[in-house]
């Protein structure tokens, strides 16, 4: 029970952080390039996804992908990144291109997020295991 408590304090915290950066960075990207097209959401996206990378490849174990650190996992993972990444914000926006009529933009918001999410949480996986000495944290 302590430690299922402690977990769900720490996914609070992080989701609180979290939101509070999504709010922070998607705003600056939304008055920086517009709200045309949806990059506040892909940017938080693609940065989420590049950071997921490095916690995956941090806190599970190579191989079977079990957690590794529970408490940290709740914390940055479940909390920080499920609260600063946005699938909800990505599938509305998406929709909302298409009901405009604009097809080929909502295509193309589909295939880029994927595409960038994808190789940024890939590449920093990879990046982050291949710079960690042998016998360090894994």
């Amino acid at each position: 029970m302590t430690e299922w408590l402690i977990s769900t304090c720490l996914v609070a915290v992080g989701g609180g952080l979290g939101g509070m950066a999504r709010f922070w960075v998607s705003g600056i990207v939304a008055r920086r390039f517009g709200e045309t097209f949806p990059w506040s959401t892909m940017v938080v996206n693609v940065t989420g996804a590049a950071v997921i990378g490095v916690f995956g490849a941090l806190l599970l174990t190579p191989g079977t992908h079990a957690i590794r650190h529970f408490p940290l996992w709740a914390a940055l993972v479940v909390g920080l990144l499920g609260s600063y990444t946005t699938v909800s914000s990505f599938s509305l926006q998406t929709l909302a291109l298409a009901r405009n009529g604009e097809i080929a933009r909502a295509l193309g918001n589909i295939v880029l997020s994927l595409a960038l999410c994808l190789s940024a949480a890939g590449g920093t996986y990879v990046a982050t295991t291949l710079m960690l000495p042998a016998g360090a944290w894994r």
